[in-house]
């Protein structure tokens, strides 16, 4: 998945239109014009015995009855409060036509792979009905109750519907367990500034995704696409959960950027907008491998995300830096579990693979120790540059929770692998020295890095960046390439079920 990249200006333009229609309306608004505003537009003559005190007061009542079903209660209750508990949306959009329009979004939500039911479509839509016919209502209180009902369910399902589109319905911080992707949660005290919109349409048309690769996502919903290979049931959930992952705000946002796609297992270095660059990588093992687990189809354990320990975490940072014939510091986990199992096995596996131990910090003889018996935690493994280190020539250093890098392998065979989730959380790549280029350009630091590559006796050097680049590591599985044609991936670390089982749970 290549996202492309935007201007700072830009971005903040786009963040901001949704706002541009809204204005600003007076706290403690007063309506004495209600009643012949009322009956005026729905020739129901119960409307003339209106007035904003009463309306005011069973507001009160359905308000507190109803907020165990709001998505935002103390905001929508403190909206009313500052207002006078004003029928605002009833009595600005109810005769524009706006509260049609939007019922009519509300209806459409399943093009965004949404649930209509959960903008309570149906209801909104039975309440306007009455409106419409003069004889629909029959009391005074029936008007006040339908109004402040009305008022409730609209001004509840505009703010889920705003934050929906412009945020998604998940947080991916809660349910990925190595999700660090710097993320933009709503602002519910700018949500709530919906409320006061001049115009509903002009601010739902502003909202409305126009990223290319949302619209043909949604055209491929719309249509019914089925994918190769996949049912029709999971080729519609792979999209519904890749247009939720397109609504989070989590974009790269700089002109220049690297960024890997885990389960296509590809990196691409993205320039004003296009790939400038693009090479095999391997990441960290899954724990779908053999798609076992599909998204139509899922054992309900599936649905909680249970990481496997090698698996690569999601994140964004700045690479600062290369190692060129980087030292490897050996986690305890993969010493414990592999290279001690090894050296017990070959008392001249350590030394041949440039593996050197220590203990408490000092160089010890690993020839003279019995593996099969040492005591694991006394000891730490490192393996000297050269052409057996798991690092390879090169790694690329960002900062991270995680620990881990890009870098070079020794073990190119790996790359021929079609499913290539084979390390152990780092991201291996198919051609390091390319990624050098791209980022240092041509001159002194790029020519030293090749020739301390190709050095025969090499020792480690650090070589920082003229200028951090942008790092993103993320999970895709499903987007649209240049030539339009959508790319399906399988689900290698079982996200999308994870993503699916959240969804359905926030009521999509």
């Amino acid at each position: 998945m290549i996202f492309h990249s935007s201007k700072k200006p830009i971005l903040a333009a786009l963040f901001i239109l949704p706002f541009i229609f809204l204005t600003l309306q007076s706290c403690k608004k007063k309506r004495p014009e209600m009643a012949n505003i009322l009956y005026k537009k729905t020739h129901n003559k119960v409307f003339k015995n209106v007035t904003p005190e009463g309306f005011s007061e069973v507001f009160k009542q359905v308000l507190d009855s109803e907020k165990a079903t709001l998505a935002y209660p103390q905001q929508i209750t403190a909206f009313y409060e500052q207002n006078d508990y004003d029928a605002q949306l009833v009595m600005d959009h109810l005769f524009n036509s706006d509260l049609n329009t939007a019922a009519a979004w509300f209806m459409k939500a399943d093009e965004h792979g949404l649930n209509p039911k959960m903008f309570h479509t149906d209801e909104i839509r039975g309440l306007l009905k009455k409106f419409d016919d003069k004889k629909g209502i029959k009391t005074v209180n029936e008007a006040y109750h339908d109004m402040a009902q009305l008022e409730i369910l609209f001004a509840n399902s505009l703010i889920k519907y705003s934050a929906a589109l412009q945020y998604g319905m998940v947080n991916p911080k809660k349910i990925y367990q190595r999700y660090f992707t710097e993320t933009k949660l709503p602002d519910t005290t700018a949500m709530m500034q919906v409320l006061q919109t001049r115009s509903i349409k002009n601010y739902l048309d502003s909202i409305q995704p126009k990223d290319p690769q949302y619209l043909a996502l949604q055209k491929a919903l719309t249509s019914n696409y089925q994918a190769p290979g996949l049912s029709p049931e999971e080729t519609k959930r792979t999209i519904i959960v890749n247009l939720e992952r397109l609504r989070w705000k989590n974009k790269p946002f700089q002109n220049k950027y690297v960024i890997v796609n885990i389960p296509d297992y590809m990196l691409n270095v993205m320039e004003n907008g296009h790939s400038v660059l693009s090479m095999k990588v391997c990441d960290g093992e899954g724990r779908n491998k053999t798609n076992s687990n599909t998204i139509a189809k899922y054992d309900d354990t599936a649905a909680i995300d249970r990481p496997f320990p090698h698996e690569t975490p999601q994140l964004n940072s700045l690479i600062h830096s290369v190692d060129v014939n980087p030292v490897w510091n050996i986690p305890e986990s993969i010493a414990n579990k592999e290279i001690i199992r090894d050296a017990a096995k070959d008392k001249y596996y350590l030394s041949n693979k440039g593996i050197q131990v220590y203990k408490d910090g000092k160089l010890v003889e690993d020839q003279d120790i019995d593996w099969s018996t040492a005591n694991k935690d006394e000891y730490e493994f490192k393996q000297k540059p050269g052409d057996d280190n798991a690092l390879g020539k090169i790694k690329f250093l960002f900062n991270n929770k995680s620990n881990v890098y890009l870098h070079d392998t020794p073990a190119k065979s790996a790359f021929e692998l079609a499913a290539r989730d084979v390390s152990h959380g780092c991201v291996r790549l198919g051609e390091p020295q390319q990624l050098a280029l791209n980022l240092f350009g041509t001159g002194p630091k790029y020519d030293l890095i090749v020739k301390d590559m190709a050095a025969d006796k090499p020792d480690p050097t650090t070589i920082y960046l003229p200028k951090k680049v942008p790092v993103y590591i993320t999970y895709i599985t499903c987007w649209a390439d240049d030539s339009g044609t959508l790319q399906f991936r399988q689900d290698v670390y079982g996200q999308d079920i994870v993503l699916y089982a959240s969804l359905l749970k926030a009521g999509i």
